[in-house]
């Protein structure tokens, strides 16, 4: 049996865990706030955007290279977007299994698969699994802006465009709530707007056909699809900061009262040791006591 005080040192060091973990669910309780502000106000402009560009392009019969799928599919880039640190419960595993569920399902269907990591975790684990990457990228938690979204869809597309892949999928944790984030793919390339449009159910075009356009639809077109693919990859980006910081306040806040119970039982155990420690010397005394008599 541990003596009292190695009891008395777990307590300490669990107590000292806790502290830690309680401080940590309020940082990512803080920085969740943030990160939902900003799912807030770009998911509508992301939305709208792209159903802006498909009434244009349904409108005036403007074709591009981003919308236009490609006649067979054979190289596919697969961008994984994952988080540089731990400590957010199943987050990033479930996405990696998730992931490579999803490689596995489909590297028989297309000729080459590729990989780009957003977040260390996922680089490290397919690495572990003998699969390397392209590139990594790392710190995304730090400096996510729209400025590394827009560098990244301006080298995704012209990954595309210049023909080196013929599709662009994204694999990240979809945001749904503080303690709720499923992993999802989506295609970023090309750019599919079949279902995006401000038509209504009927199938009557509120844009007028007549409308007169300055500069030319096909140059709106080009400008809006780099912008709206941008601002696709921010979202993603922020959805995934998001899920981690949900996924991190939930983990530490399981850790802080998995904390305060381990604190309860070594307490009891401290407890029933020292009465038991008493009364051994208490009988000891008693026991001398008699002898003398």
């Amino acid at each position: 049996m541990a003596s009292l005080k190695d009891i008395r040192s777990r307590i300490d060091s669990t107590k000292n865990t806790q502290q830690i973990t309680k401080a940590m669910k309020l940082v990512s309780a803080a920085k969740l706030r943030k990160a939902q502000h900003q799912i807030t106000n770009v998911r509508p402009y992301a939305t709208t955007l792209l159903k802006v560009i498909a009434d244009v392009a349904v409108t005036n019969r403007v074709t591009h290279p981003l919308m236009t799928p490609p006649m067979e599919t054979k190289k596919v880039l697969m961008v994984v977007l994952t988080s540089d640190r731990g400590l957010c419960g199943a987050f990033n595993s479930n996405l990696n299994r998730f992931a490579e569920a999803y490689y596995k399902q489909i590297k028989n269907s297309v000729d080459q698969i590729d990989f780009l990591f957003i977040g260390r975790r996922g680089a490290d684990y397919f690495a572990r699994r003998g699969i390397k990457a392209i590139d990594v990228m790392l710190r995304l938690d730090r400096e996510v802006s729209y400025e590394l979204a827009s560098k990244t869809a301006e080298r995704l597309i012209k990954f595309y465009l210049d023909g080196h892949y013929d599709e662009i999928r994204l694999v990240y944790n979809e945001f749904k709530s503080a303690i709720s984030q499923s992993p999802v793919t989506e295609t970023l390339l090309p750019i599919d707007l079949s279902k995006q449009t401000f038509a209504h159910q009927e199938g009557v075009n509120p844009f007028a056909t007549d409308m007169i356009y300055e500069p030319a639809p096909d140059q709106i077109i080009g400008q809006l699809l780099f912008k709206a693919f941008s601002t696709q990859v921010y979202r993603c980006m922020c959805e995934s900061i998001a899920a981690e910081h949900g996924a991190r306040m939930s983990a530490m806040e399981n850790a802080t009262n998995n904390a305060k119970e381990m604190i309860n039982k070594y307490t009891l155990i401290y407890n029933k040791a020292r009465q038991e420690k008493i009364t051994t010397e208490l009988i000891e005394i008693v026991s001398g006591a008699e002898a003398l008599k």
